[in-house]
């Protein structure tokens, strides 16, 4: 995909618009007006033929899979005229089609969803002055294209892949749901900005696809040579050429605020470069050196396709919710908590390394539990712990801190168990870390319960917190302020003091509390956003979902 894409894109509807654009733009040469109530004779001219409707879904396979939502659509309202007046297109339709004329940028690659067929009869109604006639016999049909280009629309861009097709791509988390002919039967009675409003889309869609247009703006103007350095690092006070073309570069991206073409590391160029590493998930710390050269000379048309992958994940997720709910997001190893639909705090996390990957899914937050055992799940058990418990039995348990249980819970003596008989798949007990210090899942665990057995939890290796790429996990998600993620999911609990939270942490004796107010957990995979600040972000392919998504997206048909 290339800028030639955008351009392709954008010449479909440029040529709707020129004659309009000539005239005083395109209000003007459709003497648009909102009529939502008919006189008696104008209902009657503004019906559609059912007949009409009949041959023309016969005859458009294109449109098989809307029958039945364009046949109930104009059952419900008579067969009453959506897009047309006695005399013109409605405001709402010039709306619609200003919103195809966006296709490009909101990144839809199919361009036939402004087919050469609707393009020629809407050419046609814009050439003359006298707008649409009655007579005119592209009347009805213009008015079937339309609301069929809509549940195309609508599917394409709102809805995005299929839910199988989200799940072969390991996306698990509920597809939203739209009713398109309720939000058909809402735009076609509202004025003005109805469609923007009223999209069945996530905010962060509407913020990629902001983000997109500027940067296929930046894209179709900016030279974009890579960058060379010829030492290690340069920080504030170093002197060189490079320096002014990474200003250059920086300015562009919007994160230098100010024109300076000089060669010196100004304090400006600090802040700056401190902003693009932050939103491009490097380690902050003000120096360029080779990775921020990297991520600097990283193609445009790359960040674009990037965005447009992220783009088609936003379209599957829920719109924002307004209660309590926590998301993570694994690409950017960080977890954020959000009140009553607001961000309130976040902090940094450690998911699954690759090959023992964290899913992607949602599900309700229940319970927090403290001083937790750990039950070693199938897979650590076969690769670790059996192979421990073969080679010194008792002796091992002992440096783990672990023990062995029946399926009653009662603890079993090692020395009853002959290890050497049993693999991973075969081994009929649990082995538990008891509640302490060694314990893997720290002081608290949080369950949200799930077929995957993954959930929330602390962890005693808290040095991984500092690292920048935090992918370490078997699968489970380690967070760096589990006593605050405590103390928030009970804090409309006033028995809940600091004093008790601290106690249950370090009892050594497991404690499951039930929430009182279930709190929706999502695990998302977003390799671009745009954060609370603003600022579009770009994080690494942790797990390769971008690429798989990337090939089904871009391949040719």
């Amino acid at each position: 995909m290339t800028v030639r894409f955008y351009t392709a894109i954008s010449l479909l509807t440029l040529i709707i618009f020129a004659a309009c654009q000539q005239n005083g733009g395109l209000r003007k040469k459709l003497r648009i007006r909102d009529t939502t109530h008919y006189t008696k004779e104008e209902y009657i001219e503004a019906s559609l033929d059912s007949n009409i409707l009949n041959k023309f879904l016969a005859s458009n396979t294109t449109y098989d899979a809307y029958d039945g939502y364009i046949r109930n659509f104009y059952q419900k309202r008579d067969y009453h005229y959506a897009w047309i007046n006695k005399d013109s297109l409605t405001e709402q339709a010039a709306n619609f089609i200003n919103m195809m004329k966006n296709d490009a940028a909101d990144g839809i690659k199919d361009s036939s969803l402004l087919n050469p067929e609707l393009q020629r009869i809407t050419d046609s109604l814009l050439v003359g002055e006298a707008g649409l006639k009655i007579s005119d016999t592209a009347r009805s049909r213009i008015e079937i294209l339309l609301t069929a280009q809509f549940f195309a629309y609508g599917n394409k861009v709102w809805g995005g892949f299929t839910a199988d097709s989200a799940k072969d791509l390991e996306w698990f988390i509920p597809r939203k749901k739209i009713d398109m002919e309720s939000l058909l039967d809402s735009v076609v009675r509202k004025k003005s900005n109805a469609f923007e409003e009223d999209e069945p889309v996530n905010r962060q869609y509407k913020l990629l696809r902001n983000a997109l247009k500027k940067l296929a703006s930046l894209e179709a103007s900016a030279k974009w040579d890579s960058i060379h350095i010829a030492k290690n690092t340069f920080k504030k006070g170093d002197s060189a050429h490079v320096i002014a073309t990474i200003k250059g570069r920086l300015e562009a991206l919007g994160d230098l605020t100010v024109k300076d073409s000089s060669q010196r590391f100004t304090p400006e160029l600090d802040s700056a470069v401190r902003s693009f590493q932050e939103r491009m998930g490097l380690k902050v710390d003000g120096i360029i050196k080779q990775s921020t050269v990297d991520a600097l000379n990283t193609p445009l048309q790359q960040r674009i396709r990037q965005i447009l992958v992220n783009m088609e994940r936003s379209r599957w997720v829920p719109l924002e919710p307004t209660t309590d709910y926590i998301l993570v997001n694994i690409p950017a190893f960080t977890m954020y908590v959000y009140d009553k639909g607001k961000l309130d705090w976040s902090c940094n996390v450690v998911v699954g390394k690759p090959g023992a990957n964290s899913v992607i899914f949602s599900k309700e937050l229940r319970y927090v539990v403290f001083s937790p055992y750990w039950n070693v799940p199938p897979g650590i058990l076969a690769k670790e712990v059996l192979p421990g418990l073969k080679r010194s039995g008792a002796g091992y348990l002992a440096r783990q801190n672990m023990e062995i249980v029946g399926s009653s819970g009662k603890v079993i003596p090692p020395g009853s168990i002959n290890f050497s008989k049993y693999s991973g798949g075969n081994f009929p007990y649990i082995v538990r870390q008891r509640p302490g210090g060694k314990n893997s899942l720290g002081k608290v665990k949080f369950l949200f319960p799930n077929e995957y057995n993954i959930y929330l939890h602390d962890t005693p290796a808290r040095y991984l917190f500092g690292e920048n790429k935090r992918s370490f996990s078997h699968g489970c998600i380690r967070i760096a302020e589990p006593k605050h993620l405590a103390e928030w999911l009970l804090r409309s609990d006033s028995s809940w003091t600091d004093q008790k939270i601290d106690d249950a942490l370090n009892a050594g004796k497991e404690k499951f509390v039930t929430i009182k107010d279930k709190v929706p957990v999502f695990i998302v995979y977003f390799t671009s956003f745009v954060d609370s600040k603003g600022r579009l972000n770009f994080r690494d392919d942790v797990y390769g979902h971008d690429a798989r998504l990337a090939t089904t997206l871009f391949s040719k048909p």
